[in-house]
């Protein structure tokens, strides 16, 4: 891998270096074996590279990539402790027993929650269903959830994306008499009081758990849960749930896949590629109301996972970033037409309500980061007063892509100091257990009061590519009183007074190891692409490598000394229109630079000029002026590398 500095990005505000990183090395031995790919497998060079760098190196790998099919769904029993947790469910069904799902807030969560919801009611099983609320309980199982479920005759709990690490609500669990099945994705940690790796649970389904041979180690939590789905429903009727049952769950597994950014290779591509082929023919009235409210039509335009991440599942996630999750739920199992339209009402308005909420803080924290302490710091932590806690990762994702360093977003709330969730019983909300809303919660606490509000400070952070987010907090563990996480995000929670010394702790941890010339916005280059190579036969087979998404990325490719053909037409004074040309053949190729236009004055690009452009191929489908044309990612002026 080798990487080269760039310079011509920027954001709205100043230029953001861009590192062009090569996934391809060039040596010897890889272009042989991209060369005797492309042979095996009957496929151009270039593909036969995109490829290998995806994995694939031998023609039935390579065949199996092309053609997903229900056939590549892997058997659920390879998967450690299936063989114990199918017993039980069908038990439990045959026995009438309630099941308690115990799901999360977030798309991966209520979706899983869904999913085997709708299997075991399918199969004769009663289920009610718990999924946190964001704010007033936060991500994991908590002990009173599980005392009131075990009062109310609960015998049987299943845990859909949450639960690895939940030894304390496993160990109430026993105590309580209540078998216990985890469903999970999650790496395993862990317990720092016992030692155990895993939690005291009838069974465990995570194929990241030791000894796990599950080859798909990738799945999100809805993917886990579905294994468990498919389980127990092929063991009850397997060729009508291979048939019918099982394609039409891949229909919501491919939202909670793409939403939950797990790599699209092995099973979960096949669970996307088939998920958003049946996706063009919605059934479920609330997938029908959520793609009307997001104003997709995929009878029209098929569904991409682009259309998934950044329409459909910021819709399902603002119910519990600003609301309540549980909606989500009702969303996806309502029969009644009229309700599924008034529940996809209520996301948009949430996610309305989200977007310019998040505007307004935005706002706030771009004139923040002009400061000079904020533009000289290597790692940022920003901090104020009654941000929403439901967006401030997302808050610092943006400080990220704006100024190409890690951040830490933080907000301080006051708050009880009693946490316990307000729980409504059976009968009190229409025969399901779910939360108040927050003017409910509030209302109740004003007239229940518990002990005098205190202020605690809650953060997310996000980071970039080689700096350990996790590693990196751990180091000043003593600070908070609850974290977690990962290489790339974490979340956590602290007393106010000690922001001060975080904000100290994590600047002096990156200046020791975080370079300087590690800093900015990293661009893969997946391969070198002259313009004169491009066709439109090589166009349709980079189609054949859809869908893209995390691990299967769209390709970046890079063509060196090209020339600007034409003069650069500005587009409502933010985009630009150039035409490109390079090679003996001097084909001059359309190019679109989405928010460019700026750019390319400051980089005095004008006609005749010679560029390096980082680019991906599109086609646009104008009656009039359609055809391939480039989509601008990057582009180095020639004279300055």
């Amino acid at each position: 891998m080798s990487t080269i500095a760039a310079g011509g990005a920027v954001t709205r505000k100043s230029p953001m270096r861009k590192r062009w990183v090569y996934l391809q090395n060039g040596h010897e031995a890889e272009a042989s074996t991209a060369a005797e790919l492309s042979r095996t497998a009957n496929l151009p060079l270039i593909v036969a590279e995109l490829l290998l760098t995806r994995g694939l190196r031998t023609a039935d790998e390579v065949d199996r990539f092309l053609h997903p099919q229900m056939a590549q769904l892997v058997d659920p029993y390879s998967m450690l402790d299936m063989s114990a947790a199918v017993p039980r469910v069908q038990q439990a069904i045959e026995r009438g027993e309630t099941i308690l799902i115990y799901g999360d807030y977030d798309v991966d969560g209520t979706t899983a929650t869904v999913l085997l919801k709708t299997a075991i009611e399918m199969l004769g099983g009663k289920v009610r269903f718990h999924v946190p609320h964001r704010l007033r309980e936060g991500y994991g199982m908590r002990d009173e959830i599980l005392e009131t479920a075990a009062a109310q005759g609960v015998r049987l709990v299943i845990s859909v994306d949450t639960g690895i690490r939940a030894f304390a609500a496993a160990a109430a669990a026993e105590v309580l008499g209540l078998d216990l099945i985890v469903t999970d994705h999650h790496l395993p940690e862990a317990d720092p009081v016992s030692g155990h790796r895993l939690p005291r649970a009838l069974a465990v389904l995570n194929p990241n758990q030791p000894a796990c041979t599950y080859p798909c180690k990738h799945l999100c939590g809805a993917g886990v849960a579905f294994k468990l789905a498919q389980a127990l429903l092929e063991a009850h009727d397997a060729e009508r749930a291979r048939t019918k049952i099982l394609p039409s769950f891949l229909k919501i597994l491919a939202i909670a896949t793409v939403a939950d950014a797990v790599p699209l290779l092995g099973e979960n591509r096949v669970f996307v590629a088939l998920g958003l082929e049946g996706l063009r023919r919605p059934v479920n009235a609330g997938l029908r109301e959520l793609m009307k409210a997001a104003n997709l039509d995929p009878a029209q335009k098929p569904l991409t996972p682009i259309d998934i991440a950044f329409r459909i599942a910021p819709r399902i996630n603002a119910a519990g970033r600003m609301d309540i999750a549980s909606d989500v739920v009702e969303l996806f199992t309502t029969r009644e037409p009229q309700r599924a339209q008034e529940l996809a009402e209520k996301l948009e308005r949430l996610n309305t309500d989200r977007r310019e909420t998040e505007a307004g803080i935005l706002t706030q924290i771009e004139e923040r980061l002009q400061d000079p302490a904020f533009e000289q710091a290597r790692c940022i932590v920003m901090d104020g007063t009654g941000w929403h806690r439901g967006i401030i990762g997302i808050l610092a994702s943006r400080i990220v892509d704006q100024t190409g360093k890690p951040a830490l977003v933080i907000t301080h709330e006051e708050e009880a100091s009693s946490t316990n969730a307000v729980i409504l019983t059976l009968n009190e909300v229409k025969g399901k257990d779910m939360l108040l809303s927050i003017d409910q919660q509030e209302k109740w606490e004003n007239n229940n009061p518990t002990q005098p509000r205190q202020t605690t400070a809650h953060g997310s952070g996000r980071s970039i590519p080689g700096f350990h987010l996790l590693n990196a907090i751990e180091t000043c563990h003593d600070l908070f009183t609850r974290f977690g996480g990962h290489a790339h995000a974490v979340g956590f929670s602290l007393p106010t007074s000690s922001v001060s010394a975080l904000r100290q702790h994590l600047e002096s941890y990156a200046l020791a190891n975080l370079p300087e010339d590690r800093l900015g916005s990293p661009l893969a280059i997946h391969a070198n692409l002259p313009l004169d190579r491009i066709t439109p036969a090589l166009f349709t087979w980079l189609r054949r490598l859809e869908p893209f998404g995390m691990g299967n990325e769209e390709p970046t490719f890079a063509a060196q000394n090209v020339r600007v053909a034409s003069v650069p037409r500005f587009i409502k004074d933010k985009h630009v229109r150039l035409r490109l040309a390079q090679g003996p053949r001097a084909i001059a190729f359309p190019a679109i630079g989405w928010h460019w236009a700026e750019r390319i004055r400051t980089m005095h690009i004008e006609q005749d000029s010679i560029i390096h452009v980082a680019y991906k191929l599109r086609e646009n489908d104008h009656p009039e002026f359609g055809g391939l044309e480039l989509e601008i990612a990057d582009i180095l002026l020639a004279h300055s590398d």
